[in-house]
């Protein structure tokens, strides 16, 4: 009888079927799929909701604001706050995916994420309303170091550019949670609907990923490394690591594991490089489409439901072409040109940042949605070759907590790029120019992101050599 052990992954010995299941011929270096598309759907959804529950604020804003009477700094300060409580819980995060069950982490965050926003449309007063987006930005941080880190599992290197845009495009697709917040407050006529609407999906989306098969830490690496073109044998899977009795010295060990773990992620040039270039490209995308729908309103005299739907819709177009493009090009360019994937991401990046500065100085709203859809479309181009090529530089141990760095960036940059945007308003008197204050960082990010090409051949070459060092494959 085969020894039968429970957990996470079912019983040892015979191992359920289901969504991410491996083949039982084993896995090829010629597999691009080897675990099927299925898993790619669930974390494409999961961000998707993700983004639709966090960008329902930017179109209820006008409504919001009107009923509590609080001003731009103050409305500015949300997304602030918001992002502050993410950066303290990412490296946690990045901690508890290299060593926990992420799938399970991330089916537990979801649903946080809908009592979150059923909270937010629940709220009596603004403080509780500010306290209930603080907990969901700060909730929907802890899944992204383990659904980076999961979808390197995955996914082979030759595949990850387009599995990493897929499940990265959700970023831009939350344009659909700005257009459908200015659709719902309209068409309820209260604001507080959609936010209870929302939390519909976040728990049915939780209870997918809860049946989501755990993929074998690493096995992919040392496959690639090995070259192995006869199928290789998936490692059964184990107990969880949270099942097992650890003493208090197996503890203190750990935590020193941890210190070391992040100082050695920390001295990977091209992660370092790309993700403070990030940072900055999100300090002026987070501050400038955060307003995009109240610009809309006092510029251009567009109604506030349209601008939500308008500014959302220019957001999805722009960069489900922009992503699909880069894709292609990123894979393209892979292995033939020094850095490729970051040489396509980082010209996006900065032709992009300087279409929208030319966009916000627009008087005409048709040329100005024009240079907008460009704008999204240049800077998607990013969204593939960059999350791909940080996954290619960290090593499988360690990468929900490289993936913990970028996210602790990319929340500093979200924390203050609307705050910013909301005092130089109310001091300049002028949205537009509270603006222009964030387009040099943005073109600055694309320019540190280009630099990173220097590092990327010899940090991806390190990750290989130390996959086919390991035992198992």
């Amino acid at each position: 009888m085969a020894e039968v052990v429970t957990g996470e992954h079912g019983v040892r010995g015979t191992p359920r079927r289901g969504l991410g299941a491996p083949p039982r011929r084993g896995i090829s270096v010629k597999d691009h799929a080897p675990y099927g598309w299925a898993p790619l759907a669930v974390l494409f959804l999961v961000g998707l909701v993700d983004r639709i529950e966090h960008n329902l604020l930017s179109g209820l804003l006008p409504y919001i604001q009107a009923e509590w009477g609080i001003s731009d700094t103050v409305a500015g300060s949300i997304p602030a706050a918001s992002a502050l409580a993410a950066a303290v819980v990412t490296l946690p995060a990045g901690y508890l995916a290299d060593r926990y069950s992420r799938t399970r982490i991330i089916a537990v965050v979801v649903f946080c994420w809908g009592l979150a926003t059923l909270g937010s449309g629940l709220a009596t007063g603004f403080a509780v309303f500010y306290a209930m987006r603080v907990f969901l930005a700060a909730a929907e941080s802890i899944d992204n170091p383990a659904s980076g880190s999961l979808i390197a599992d995955y996914y082979p290197p030759v595949t990850r550019a387009k599995a990493y845009g897929l499940v990265r495009l959700t970023t831009y697709l939350g344009g659909f949670g700005t257009a459908l917040g200015g659709v719902l407050g309209k068409a309820f006529g209260d604001w507080r609907t959609a936010f209870m609407i929302m939390a519909i999906p976040g728990v049915l989306t939780a209870l997918l990923v809860w049946w989501l098969r755990e993929p074998s830490r690493g096995f992919l690496d040392r496959v690639v490394a090995r070259g192995s073109e006869e199928p290789v044998p998936v490692p059964g899977p184990s107990a969880p690591r949270s099942a097992e009795v650890a003493g208090v010295a197996e503890r203190l060990s750990d935590r020193l594991r941890f210190g070391s773990q992040f100082r050695e992620v920390l001295r990977i040039p091209t992660l370092t490089v790309v993700s403070v270039g990030l940072m900055l490209l999100t300090l002026g995308l987070a501050g400038i489409h955060f307003w995009l729908p109240t610009l809309m309103v006092r510029k251009f005299g567009v109604d506030t439901a349209a601008a939500g739907s308008l500014a959302g819709l220019i957001t999805v177009a722009g960069v489900v072409g922009g992503t699909l493009v880069g894709a292609w090009l990123g894979r393209r360019v892979h292995g033939t040109r020094k850095g490729g994937r970051l040489l396509v991401g980082g010209v996006g990046i900065t032709l992009g940042s300087l279409v929208q500065g030319l966009a916000i100085a627009m008087d005409s709203l048709t040329v100005f949605v024009v240079l907008l859809l460009l704008s999204a479309f240049l800077s998607a181009t990013a969204i593939p070759n960059m999350t791909a090529s940080l996954a290619d530089v960290v090593a499988a141990a360690s990468r929900g907590l490289g993936f913990a760095v970028l996210q602790l960036l990319l929340a500093a940059g979200s924390a203050f790029g609307p705050l910013a945007v909301g005092i130089a308003s109310d001091r300049s008197g002028s949205l537009v120019t509270a603006m222009y204050v964030l387009i040099v960082p943005m073109v600055l990010g694309g320019l540190l992101s280009l630099s990173a090409r220097g590092f990327f051949e010899r940090d991806a070459a390190r990750v290989l050599e130390s996959a086919r060092a390991e035992p198992g494959a």
